[in-house]
């Protein structure tokens, strides 16, 4: 076997899902070195999108995947992540025949990118053939993803299995428990739910790594009826509660994970006839704070100027020093940079909220 050991930490780290947009893989980029070492991105090879004028994909599954491990390289290079696949449909094939996961998996070993391939109970057979066979070149393990409803039904002799089949051991697993985007209303109850499901969960303590993620990001701006509007960051809320009973009964404490300032779910939608908002999605302690104003096509993004002058003079604003995007945020109220466009508000939301949420983490190093 080629490759390295995969990934190591324990729960004074992050994993954030990011789907590997521009926005998002320009976000990590731009983080500092201290923040880079905090996490390891789970990332997701983003759907290929629809041409809903010519009613077929945006791009044959050969030109999606092409700049992948490119932007990977670029972005990310010689530090560990886990990469995943499901949002790329189970059908497709490369134009040679073989299978995507093996496509990318090659391409990010050639540039030497260390990936760990993420593996689901749920997923095709030729999927989960296809991250064996890498996994049996790179030497840097499973990662696992499996959801609350899968792991609360028992995972135990399909972990088994996999042991069997790819001559592994537990130490060469990591586990990732999604939660998705439940509803976690109340907090207190839910994580009850959840740190019994943990309790079940087979042979806990020799995964490589344990990781829970979720979120309770709204599935989309629309939602937002008023600004500014604050709501709370539940996946964070329920992290420290359940925390706090995983440690009364002795059991593994996972690493903190979420979706960024994304939903999970992928919304299919015809851009010919959507009109997105001007918006700023400012993580905050326990919350996130919106600003948001009419939609960009009829009044343009000149307006994001004022949004973030409104920003600066609250007190929730962190300071310019925080991050590269509160820094952005700062010269754009200023006027002395430009007023950017949707891709660049992903990246500025999504560099604070990362930066945010290293700085919670650590926070609570006291466990």
């Amino acid at each position: 076997m080629i490759g390295g050991e995969g990934v190591r930490f324990d729960h004074h780290h992050y994993i954030p899902c990011l789907r590997w947009k521009m926005g998002e893989y320009q976000a990590i980029l731009k983080l500092c070195d201290e923040s880079k070492d905090a996490l390891t991105p789970l990332i997701e090879v983003p759907e290929i999108g629809f041409d809903f004028e010519e009613q077929k994909p945006k791009k044959s599954i050969d030109g999606h995947l092409a700049p992948f491990g490119r932007r990977v390289d670029q972005k990310w290079h010689n530090r560990p992540f886990f990469v995943d696949l499901k949002l790329i449909c189970s059908g497709l094939r490369m134009g040679d025949g073989s299978h995507p996961v093996s496509f990318v998996l090659d391409d990010l070993r050639g540039k030497g990118c260390l990936a760990v391939p993420v593996f689901g109970f749920d997923r095709d057979s030729e999927y989960q053939k296809a991250v064996q066979d890498a996994a049996a070149i790179d030497g840097r393990g499973i990662c696992i993803r499996v959801s609350v409803e899968e792991a609360a039904r028992g995972i135990d002799k399909k972990v088994n299995s996999l042991l069997e089949k790819t001559s592994m051991v537990m130490g060469d697993l990591d586990l990732i428990l999604d939660l998705g985007a439940p509803n976690f209303v109340p907090v207190e109850g839910f994580s009850r739910v959840v740190k019994a499901i943990i309790g079940r969960i087979p042979k806990l303590n020799r995964w490589r790594t344990f990781s829970i993620i979720g979120t309770s990001f709204p599935a989309s701006m629309g939602e937002i009826k008023k600004s500014p509007e604050i709501l709370q960051r539940n996946e964070w809320l329920l992290y420290q509660r359940l925390i706090d009973s995983l440690v009364v009964e002795g059991l593994r404490l996972p690493t903190f994970g979420d979706y960024g300032i994304n939903h999970p779910d992928v919304l299919d939608l015809d851009m010919r006839f959507i009109k997105p908002s001007a918006s700023i999605r400012y993580t905050i302690d326990d919350a996130w704070l919106f600003i948001k104003g009419p939609n960009v096509r009829d009044h343009g993004f000149a307006q994001y100027r004022d949004h973030c002058h409104n920003l600066v003079s609250s007190p929730e604003f962190m300071g310019p020093n925080f991050s590269f995007g509160d820094r952005y945020i700062a010269q754009c109220a200023a006027g002395t940079s430009g007023t950017g466009n949707l891709t660049t508000w992903r990246q500025i939301g999504t560099n604070h909220h990362l930066q945010k949420v290293v700085a919670d983490v650590a926070s609570l190093n006291a466990f």
